[in-house]
């Protein structure tokens, strides 16, 4: 079997692949995309069906294409989201190649690059970019056996409410899909559960302008590392409705009970961390605190931008918030499916290379790992708070590309054929 041989591999092509892809065309560097579906194929069908971007079309794009047919402050439907990605592909003539997967990459031994193992045959290539993003293996908490006798999901295999059976159900986990899983599962009529554990819930939009234009001028997008305790924190943001701020008391006073944090399951009872008065106080406090900053940078910087003292006012807390439930019986309660919004793991078995710590995590710096030839794109915090979205990888993209291109010139060094000796 012929062995394919090209510069630089990027695995996966979705938003990080193709950023990766446009970059090393600026830099002159051969490479070929392999994707194991579709471009953008977890913008398909990794989602629920009604689901939008959660920044606006103006924010949540690459710098060279604005959305066909969309009003710049419109949060853009899924599948259009990924139409944007097939036509940026095209544009910049994207080297992928679809139906692909990636099966192995080992270290050759004894000569440069590395062979990988494809279902298509084998490929070598002098680097290796793993552009597969965060969100790659579903994480379901081990807490409910499967004799429970009740349907459990995954967010990513969530569809719709008509998937799931009659009853009630529980949502857990409440940032941006928990939340808009479970206010459209309220609104279709189901008795909802949201655990709610600790959380950032920025407001929507403040003073005519959304929260991703106050994250930026704020200089937040831009924070190089995360806070203490802070690196992990949900956060509570929606585009659904036309865009709004989430607020779980208003979730509550329109019928959904709001428990704390999911900690235990045993003989057909639930039961949840006393916690949820807090979790709801820290989000309330971070809105508040984003608030005072934005009014600040109003200030010293003279906008004319109207006052919104409306937006200050914190509605009654609501039963379920003042007597919380701490233990559920999902017999009594009618519940018959769980839907667990509860993130994802990393995955990275198939790179059998030394450039992860004992958590499985990369061993890099801004994406360039600590194994010569590897380099990472698409995670959380590569380089900025930003890194993982959109316009945030397209810019780590052109950091990476820029060192693989830089790493190329020096081992395309030749000794000159005859060199003077100069004497001092």
């Amino acid at each position: 079997m012929s062995v394919e041989k090209v510069d630089t591999l990027v695995v996966g092509g979705g938003q990080a692949g193709l950023a990766m892809s446009e970059h090393l065309t600026k830099c002159g560097v051969p490479h070929l995309i392999l994707e194991q579906h579709r471009i953008a194929e977890r913008w398909r069908s990794g989602r629920w069906d009604s689901l939008v971007a959660n920044g606006p079309a103006w924010h949540d794009r690459f710098p060279g294409m604005e959305f066909a047919d969309a009003d710049p402050d419109a949060f853009v439907p899924k599948e259009k989201v990924a139409d944007y990605f097939v036509a940026y592909a095209g544009m910049i003539a994207a080297p992928i190649r679809c139906g692909v997967e990636v099966k192995e990459a080992r270290r050759n031994v004894g000569r440069p690059g590395f062979r990988i193992e494809t279902s298509e045959g084998v490929v070598e290539a002098n680097n290796v970019v793993v552009a597969t993003g965060p969100f790659q293996r579903p994480v379901i908490p081990a807490l409910l056996p499967d004799e429970a006798g009740i349907l459990q999901i995954h967010s990513n295999a969530y569809r719709n409410p008509g998937q799931l059976p009659e009853g009630a159900v529980l949502v857990v986990g409440a940032g941006s899909s928990g939340v808009q899983i479970a206010d459209e599962l309220a609104q279709a009529g189901k008795r909802v559960y949201l655990s709610v554990g600790p959380h950032d819930r920025p407001p929507r939009a403040y003073r005519g302008r959304d929260f991703c234009w106050w994250l930026g001028v704020l200089g937040k997008w831009d924070a190089e590392t995360p806070g203490p305790g802070t690196e992990h924190v949900t956060i509570a943001v929606s585009g659904a409705h036309g865009g709004r701020t989430i607020d779980f008391r208003r979730l509550a006073a329109q019928g959904m009970t709001l428990v704390g944090r999911t900690e235990s399951y045993r003989d057909g009872v639930v039961t949840f961390a006393p916690d949820l008065a807090d979790n709801i106080a820290r989000g309330d406090a971070n809105y508040l605190s984003l608030l005072d900053e934005a009014d600040a940078f109003v200030a010293s910087n003279g906008l004319d931008l109207a006052a919104e003292p409306e937006a200050r006012e914190i509605g009654p807390d609501p039963e379920c918030l003042t007597d919380p439930i701490l233990e559920l019986s999902l017999a009594d309660a009618g519940v018959s499916s769980v839907v667990w919004a509860t993130g994802y793991s990393l995955d990275y078995g198939w790179l059998k290379v030394d450039a992860f710590d004992e958590k499985g995590r990369p061993r890099h710096q801004r994406g360039v790992s600590v194994e010569p030839g590897i380099y990472f794109l698409g995670l959380p915090w590569q380089s900025r708070r930003g890194s993982s979205f959109i316009w945030g990888v397209w810019h780590d993209a052109a950091h990476v590309a820029d060192r693989i291109a830089t790493q190329r010139k020096y081992l395309a060094y030749r000794e000159p054929t005859k060199r003077e000796t100069k004497i001092a």
